[in-house]
């Protein structure tokens, strides 16, 4: 007896679409690709997605679902260490899926996202932030996480360096031996050290 299909809904179709990418990247991702690995015809997506931006656009969102276990301050928190935390994070959600910083960039809260964007700047406006400086400063943190993590996941692990001479060949080298993460640690202090001067 042959195998029943899965039912195909939203979720089905997300999550395989994550496990597509995962496998061989964004850009060798179509949405025929997807519909054999589904084992329907393209159309049957467009039931439930209106185009790949749209299919795009709910992968970035089931990304931080799966992964942004710190989008809303804690009891306790301070604008720091809220900021701190979200930035960590959504850093680790970003990059638990190949590509995910890719399929990220340039969306925009909708739904869930925009009540949680606005918990965010209703609690950086109680720690003192005016209500336009606390959006520039989750817009920064965002942007600043992205652009680390694109970094990261563009990364060809097999390039090297040129051999720099003088002390310089031994300071990169040292950079890189801290290894990513310290990288991301100075970066984001740097950045909540700005986005302190902002506060009244």
């Amino acid at each position: 007896m042959a195998a029943r299909k899965p039912r195909l809904d939203r979720a089905t179709i997300v999550s395989t679409a994550l496990d597509l990418i995962d496998e061989s990247g964004l850009d060798a991702f179509t949405t025929r690709r997807l519909a054999d690995r589904l084992q329907v015809q393209q159309p049957a997506l467009y039931w439930h997605f209106s185009g790949k931006t749209a299919l795009l656009e709910a992968l970035a969102d089931e990304l931080l679902v799966r992964g942004h276990t710190a989008s809303l301050p804690e009891p306790g928190d301070t604008w720091r260490s809220f900021l701190d935390r979200n930035a960590r994070s959504f850093r680790a959600a970003l990059s638990a899926v190949r590509d995910g910083a890719r399929i990220h960039a340039g969306t925009r809260p909708r739904g869930a996202g925009r009540d949680t964007a606005e918990r965010q700047i209703a609690f950086l406006v109680s720690e003192g932030f005016d209500a336009r400086d606390a959006v520039y400063a989750l817009i920064a943190i965002s942007r600043y996480t992205v652009g680390v993590v694109l970094e990261e996941q563009a990364a060809d692990e097999s390039a090297e360096l040129d051999p720099a001479p003088g002390p310089l060949s031994g300071l990169l080298d040292a950079v890189a031996a801290a290894g990513p993460d310290a990288e991301f640690d100075f970066g984001l202090a740097a950045l909540l050290d700005g986005i302190a001067s902002r506060r009244t």
